[in-house]
């Protein structure tokens, strides 16, 4: 159970903990602002204090997971260096592991409908993490001829989309989604048949 009497420099946090909590077990709108504050142990009252609504909460959430998801993108694409294509691939399944282990921020970041550009601070934690996908894109692509060579944008959009889709069928337990295969390996062969499409890889390997 929540402890009360939080100080009101970490009052805030225990809001998004709260809120957090309740997105996990009711999804991103099947909470209130009361039910959030009670969550963290506070009065109703004290919730307004550092949000206007329950989108701000929600949207404090998804810049925290942002934090959270860059730091870990950033450390998956230098893990696979120098390899760009380690580094590509390293990257995806870092997005799987964010998904697994921080679900109420992932839910806050991609399922909520929240605009990542609610704010500047909320854009610019999302670009952050989104331009490692690119970056690693571009690194991966660089030896195509410039006539040849798909936009970074649009072939890390695609990635970003395979990763998304295996999380949402495959990598969270919905119900209905079994597969005899582990999202992992869903990922990495689909990435794989994505960059032979492209010729970006050599088809043995």
């Amino acid at each position: 159970m929540p402890k009360r009497g939080y100080h009101h420099g970490n009052l805030k946090a225990a809001l998004v903990e709260g809120a957090l909590q309740l997105i996990e077990a009711k999804g991103p709108t099947g909470f209130t602002l009361s039910e959030a504050a009670k969550q963290a142990g506070v009065t109703p009252a004290a919730v307004y204090r550092h949000f206007e609504g329950r989108d701000d909460l929600i949207a404090e959430a998804a810049r925290e997971g942002y934090e959270v998801f860059g730091d870990l993108m950033e450390y998956a694409y230098a893990g696979g260096q120098p390899s760009a294509l380690a580094a590509f691939e390293s990257t995806g399944r870092a997005y799987l592991a964010f998904a697994r282990k921080y679900p109420g921020h992932y839910v806050a970041m991609f399922e909520s409908g929240i605009s990542i550009n609610r704010s500047p601070e909320l854009a610019a934690v999302a670009n952050r993490a989104l331009g490692v996908l690119e970056k690693a894109a571009t690194d991966l692509s660089k030896h195509i001829p410039p006539e040849k060579r798909p936009p970074p944008q649009m072939f890390s959009a695609h990635i970003w989309a395979l990763s998304h889709g295996v999380v949402e069928l495959f990598a969270r337990g919905s119900p209905g989604t079994k597969s005899p295969f582990e999202p992992e390996d869903l990922l990495e062969t689909g990435i794989g048949i994505y960059l032979r499409g492209l010729g970006l890889i050599k088809p043995d390997a």
